[in-house]
Order: structure tokens, then sequence, then C-alpha cells
């Protein structure tokens, strides 16, 4: 569970077990810019998730990947939704077939199937 609680302006601190980080607008939308804003927390989740998985799967096949780096971003927002770039670098000793299989497994990172399969969120007013 995720708890968040604003600081100052829109400084938020967010709470996650024993972490905590805050959240930010630049100054342009009047913050102060001492965090990442929401949209960058959303394109650090995917490339987290992506980055783990990757990593998880080969640590199980025993192969030799020196790293995985993904890189996210915001590519389109319209009526249509939301695209998100994403980039996935494998790097190590891997043959084709090791690389392509990794790079389906990044298909299956539970961020980027909540993000493909949409979410509902269920919203209700705390006492």
């Amino acid at each position: 569970m995720i708890t968040t609680h604003r600081e100052s302006g829109y400084v938020t601190k967010i709470q996650s077990g024993t972490h905590a980080l805050v959240s930010d607008v630049p100054p342009a939308l009047g913050g102060a810019d001492i965090g990442p804003d929401p949209h960058a927390l959303l394109e650090a989740a995917l490339g987290a998730c992506t980055t783990i998985t990757v990593q998880m799967y080969a640590n199980r096949k025993g192969w030799p990947l020196e790293s995985c780096d993904t890189e996210v971003r915001f590519a389109k927002e319209d009526k249509e939704g939301i695209v998100l770039e994403r980039k996935i670098s494998i790097r190590g000793p891997l043959d084709a077939e090791q690389k392509k299989r990794l790079f389906e497994i990044a298909e299956k990172c539970p961020i980027h199937q909540v993000l493909v399969r949409g979410a509902k969120v269920e919203s209700m007013l705390a006492n």
C-alpha cells in the first residue's frame, strides 16, 4: 500500500512501507521541482518493473545477463489515449534467441500488464 501526504505547495511525501520519497511538479506549474512529478513516477514504475522482470527471468534461467536498462517516456497524449515509449537495452554474452526471449518476458512485467489491460480505480472519500 502507498500513502501520500501533501507537505507544502505541491510537494507530496510518498510512503511505501519503510521507504519514503517525494513527488513535486516543475516551477512552471507552481512547484519547487524537488522530486519527480507523477508522470515520471509512472514512467519509473514501468521502467523498474521491466528491468526487474527481465533480470529475474535471466537469473532463473542461469543466463549471463550483464545489464538491462529501460528508458520510458510519454510519447503522445491525446483524445485517443496515452502512448508510452519504452526502449529496453539487454547486454551480456547472450545469443539472439535469449535476447528475443528476454524482450518477450519484458512484455509480461506486471506494471506493463496493468497499463495495457487497463485498471479500474475505485475511489472513496475517507473519514
